[in-house]
């Protein structure tokens, strides 16, 4: 069976620790920031995990075990 090739839209979004789990950003921070509170902002600021058969997909896009 040839190689996987990795897919490049899924790596520049997505990044896989050390220990395995696949973390991304989130969404909501381009425009309109004005109304939005500033715990919003902050929370929107850090990273989250995928988790279930959504992580499953994005390692085999990302060709890592």
């Amino acid at each position: 069976m040839p190689k996987l090739k990795t897919h490049k839209g899924t790596a520049k979004r997505m990044k896989v620790t050390k220990t395995g789990k696949v973390t991304r950003r989130r969404a909501f921070k381009n425009h309109m920031l004005s109304k939005k509170s500033k715990s919003r902002k902050r929370r929107i600021n850090t990273t989250a995990t995928v988790d279930g058969a959504m992580a499953k997909n994005v390692k085999r896009a990302l060709g890592v075990k």
